[in-house]
């Protein structure tokens, strides 16, 4: 409830305004758009995107794109079309304009690393979306269009709230509803700029949009482009993964790592900014040991496919000790641990080979760990492997660590140039 005072207060404002002559300097602020106005300019130069598999003419994805210059090419996400990139024999491309007309459409570029495509389609646009150049305040009103679930052409209202930091890619954090089906929609101004690419959510109005100079950067290294063939662009997206991981990874768990305890043990922690870490432990009266956990992540990742990813890099340390057990049934408990699955990595036998694994005993500077090495590759990227890198300390009676590191989408090279400084980094404190 507002304070009393406050409603004397506005009545006397209103009296005095009434009373006061308004001056001639004095200019009336412009009408603003409202929601359904921008709706109605904006939403011709939006296009429902379908992938359809070509045998059976069923959907098999669905997203939204926007006109983007009077030639008709056409922005959306990489994802949105990614099974035409990966099969382009068995999808093709249709777009369904507001009117419900209907016409097909080919890929021009592909930006993997941002999740982004340019598309390209014969017939003549009636107008296109401008991209925003300048930089948007933060409390901006924003107005995203797309067609969320298939439910039919949709505006959501949002608000600008700056690029997230401390991210492995950069995105606009819009506060809105997007859902899927909006992918690859336009995030506008009042005055019809697209500030962003609809790309993903968290739900409870946490959204995420591609900014609109990458998109920027897309189209114009798509403008010489004549026509390319379909089969080109997995190609593409591999090289793409390949340029990539030089930022991220060179360096990562190098002298500098910041470090954490645990127990007996000194250990890597949070070796970049965009990753995220947890702690935990599990001290229960019914329970003979005590089990802490350490456990970080980058918190982005590059989508490859519904099944691949690439830029994931997650470990976890965990450490178990016990003042109950003897020596013999710890080691049973211990050993359990170690020999647990990997971590979960999705991908079917059209994507990746089985994981292969190496073990071998190394000598540390004040103990032994047993390591071990699981990899795979993609089939149908050459040169890019998820692998599973996990260490075992030796030798303690009642106390052992048993650390993971696991890495998606990344070259052999940095596979085993990651984890050898990851384990080099496991340390004992005494």
């Amino acid at each position: 409830m507002k304070p009393i005072y406050y409603s004397y207060f506005s009545a006397a404002l209103i009296l005095f305004l009434t009373l006061v002559p308004v001056r001639n300097s004095v200019r009336a602020q412009p009408a603003r758009a409202t929601t359904p106005e921008i709706f109605k300019q904006y939403s011709e130069h939006v296009v429902k995107i379908e992938v359809v598999e070509t045998g059976s003419a069923a959907k098999a994805s669905i997203g939204t794109g926007f006109f983007a210059d009077k030639l008709g090419r056409i922005v959306t996400n990489y994802h949105v079309i990614s099974k035409l990139v990966h099969s382009p024999d068995r999808y093709r491309i249709e777009l369904t304009d507001v009117a419900g007309q209907t016409s097909a459409a080919s890929v021009l570029g592909v930006d993997v690393v941002y999740d982004l495509a340019v598309l390209r389609t014969e017939r003549q646009p009636k107008g296109f979306l401008s991209l925003e150049s300048k930089a948007v305040e933060q409390g901006t009103r924003l107005y995203s269009l797309g067609h969320p679930r298939d439910l039919g052409l949709t505006i959501v209202e949002g608000t600008h709230n700056g690029l997230l930091k401390h991210t492995l890619y950069p995105k606009v954090h819009f506060t809105g509803s997007l859902n899927p089906g909006m992918s690859g929609g336009p995030t506008l101004t009042q005055a019809g700029k697209v500030v962003g690419v609809n790309v993903a959510t968290e739900g409870n109005q946490i959204s995420f949009l591609v900014p609109a100079e990458r998109a920027m950067a897309l189209l114009e290294k798509t403008a010489s482009t004549a026509n390319p063939a379909a089969a080109s662009f997995l190609a593409e997206v591999g090289r793409q993964i390949h340029a990539n991981q030089t930022r991220y990874l060179d360096g990562m768990f190098g002298p500098n790592t910041p470090r954490v305890e645990l127990g007996p043990y000194d250990l890597p922690t949070k070796p970049a900014e965009f990753f995220r870490c947890w702690a935990d432990a599990v001290r229960r009266k019914e329970l003979p040991y005590v089990s802490v956990s350490h456990d970080c992540s980058t918190d982005d990742y590059i989508f490859v496919s519904s099944e691949q990813s690439s830029g994931i890099v997650r470990f976890f340390h965990q450490l178990l000790s016990t003042e109950e057990l003897n020596p013999l049934r710890f080691f049973t408990l211990y050993s359990a641990q170690f020999q647990a699955g990997n971590a979960v990595m999705f991908g079917n036998e059209e994507e990746v080979t089985p994981f292969r694994c190496q073990t071998r005993n190394v000598n540390a500077a004040k103990g032994k760990l047993k390591a071990v090495l699981c990899a795979r590759q993609y089939l149908k990227l050459p040169g890019l492997y998820d692998a599973v890198f996990k260490a075992a300390t030796i030798g303690a009676r009642n106390a052992g660590l048993v650390s993971t590191l696991s890495l998606s989408g990344v070259s052999f090279d940095n596979v085993q140039n990651v984890s050898r400084r990851y384990m080099e980094n496991i340390k004992w404190r005494r």
